[in-house]
């Protein structure tokens, strides 16, 4: 008997019963993406559709195959930026929450700069 277990395995049961968990994960998706990792976002949000709403939903809402739908969020995929968008959408949709997103400099200077501008001049 093996003591351990696929992390596959423990990332979809710990998604499809943990909220907060399958948030973190479409946290770490759309952060991937915007990071540019987008291999990294497409493997994350393929395990997040198949741990919750699974890939025959999706692809019913999506009306399309849903064999076209692993392939796209395959580490080798290519969705169109259309696809994602409905993808992000419909978990978005089936796990119930808002997107918010806040924009922060990485620059240190920008960013002094920035603060020294929002001081009232006197």
């Amino acid at each position: 008997m093996a003591l351990t277990r696929d992390y596959k395995e423990t990332i979809n049961e710990r998604a499809a019963k943990d909220p907060k968990f399958a948030l973190s994960l479409m946290n770490e998706a759309i952060s991937s993406f915007l990071t540019g990792e987008p291999e990294e976002a497409r493997i994350i949000l393929r395990e997040l559709v198949n741990s919750t709403m699974g890939f025959e939903l999706l692809a019913e809402q999506l009306n399309k195959p849903s064999k076209s739908l692993h392939r796209m969020l395959s580490a080798k995929g290519n969705p169109t930026m259309d696809n994602l968008t409905d993808i992000f959408v419909a978990l978005q949709n089936d796990l119930d929450f808002d997107v918010e997103i806040k924009l922060s400099s990485h620059n240190k200077a920008l960013h002094t700069v920035a603060r020294k501008s929002a001081r009232p001049v006197s």
